[in-house]
């Protein structure tokens, strides 16, 4: 038994090593033909089952050369924000920290952390506060932001801020369970991430 194992083992190691990346892979699903093939052998009357990539839109192709603007598509649950909207440069909140994409970007998956959006289009800047969400950077120059909840700055009030930062720091010094301790202090972050934002 471990003597197949081992040997197994070998062939799935040797047949991954042979295996492309992602973006060698063709745009365009290709068939399994002998999967076809045998699916008429033993059930000729029926068309063969489809499989989820032949349901899928192609990839995109990766531009020869970096385009001059990006396009964003900004969604929330209940809104599409921008759509299709070729912009200069965009500023995500990231986990990690303020990151800026330009044209070109190298592909990205990243985790956004309550904070400010800045979408530069030529001299003019729109601000938006995100509460959290993903943000997906292709390679071919398109960046999805996909948030849980979003306003623009000018339409957040200050006194309300100040007061829901009070508000939650006074329910996080007052918590006795850990439920009560981790929703206060969600709160204290976003409160503060709202008031550095339109403070700052």
């Amino acid at each position: 038994m471990f003597r197949q194992s081992s040997r197994l083992l070998a062939r799935a190691t040797a047949s991954r090593r042979g295996r492309a990346f992602s973006t060698d892979v063709a745009a365009t699903p290709a068939q399994d033909s002998s999967f076809n093939e045998s699916w008429k052998k033993v059930v000729p009357n029926m068309d063969p089952p489809k499989t989820p990539s032949a349901f899928m839109a192609p990839r995109p192709a990766i531009p020869s050369s970096i385009p001059s603007k990006i396009t964003v598509n900004f969604v929330l649950p209940y809104e599409s924000v921008l759509s299709a909207k070729e912009v200069d440069m965009v500023i995500v909140p990231a986990t990690t920290g303020q990151m800026g994409v330009l044209p070109g970007h190298v592909a990205t998956i990243a985790e956004l952390k309550p904070g400010i959006l800045s979408v530069h289009e030529g001299n003019d800047v729109t601000k938006y506060f995100l509460s959290s969400g993903f943000a997906l950077i292709h390679a071919n120059s398109v960046a999805d932001i996909v948030a849980v909840e979003a306003v623009p700055i000018d339409r957040i009030d200050p006194a309300l801020v100040q007061k829901g930062l009070a508000e939650f720091t006074q329910k996080l010094g007052s918590a006795t369970t850990d439920l009560e301790k981790a929703e206060a202090q969600i709160g204290v972050d976003v409160h503060s991430a709202m008031n550095s934002a339109i403070t700052g």
